[in-house]
């Protein structure tokens, strides 16, 4: 009788715990770890990226971000070819082997810098970027086996006017890393996973060293990114 009752105080106290953590508690949590000192919001430096792809040459990358300034500059390097993309208070700038006065079409070139800026602004800036507006925290926490490990995992949607995906980030119970996070589009096995490993402390912030991209519907592997600092 003894053991059913310490096995049943075992179990509420599970669930108790469980139910304890909000999602806007876990994010707390996991941007502490990440960014102990809250120095994203002030971030100005460079990133150093290697990205691979299942048969494709090699991209690299430099990137410099100063958000203070509004500032966001991306050079890539592939084979012999480069491409320059600048955004700099609203206003965007491109560069193609050293030729500063391409022909192309303003438009185009303005939403292509936007795209590189607003895509490694969030994936670097996470999981401090879950705090921006429009952005909606859902407070139900759960713990899933992902990948083999279990895990706090985060919902998070947008305001229509933001996005319309849904996000899943993955987060280490004992230390709140964020070690994986996964998006879907409209169709339920439609977008993709990205698994993290490895941690690069650029200005006493914790980002992700290596990002690994699949597939949600066949786990197919996509790429890799390597962040790097010199």
């Amino acid at each position: 009788m003894k053991k059913q009752v310490l096995f049943l105080f075992l179990l509420l106290s599970i669930a108790t715990f469980s139910q304890q953590i909000t999602g806007n508690q876990l994010l707390e949590k996991a941007i502490h770890f990440h960014d102990p000192k809250g120095n994203w919001k002030t971030f100005n430096g460079e990133l150093f990226i290697t990205m691979k792809t299942p048969d494709q040459i090699k991209r690299k990358s430099e990137i410099r971000i100063n958000l203070p300034k509004e500032y966001f500059y991306i050079k890539s390097y592939k084979d012999a070819s480069t491409e320059e993309y600048t955004v700099n208070k609203g206003i965007c700038s491109k560069v193609v082997g050293g030729d500063k006065n391409p022909s192309n079409d303003p438009k185009k070139t303005c939403k292509r810098a936007n795209l590189y800026k607003d895509y490694y602004t969030f994936l670097y800036g996470l999981p401090m970027k879950l705090k921006d507006e429009g952005t909606i925290v859902h407070q139900k926490v759960a713990k899933k086996i992902f990948n083999g490990k279990e895990y706090w995992v985060l919902k998070v949607t947008y305001d229509e006017n933001v996005g319309k995906d849904r996000w899943f980030f993955y987060f280490n119970p004992k230390n709140y890393e964020m070690e994986a996070y996964q998006f879907f589009k409209k169709e339920e096995n439609s977008g993709e996973f990205i698994l993290l490993s490895g941690l690069e402390i650029i200005q006493e912030i914790k980002m992700p060293k290596t990002r690994d991209w699949y597939y949600n519907k066949d786990n197919r592997y996509l790429g890799t990114d390597l962040l790097s600092i010199k």
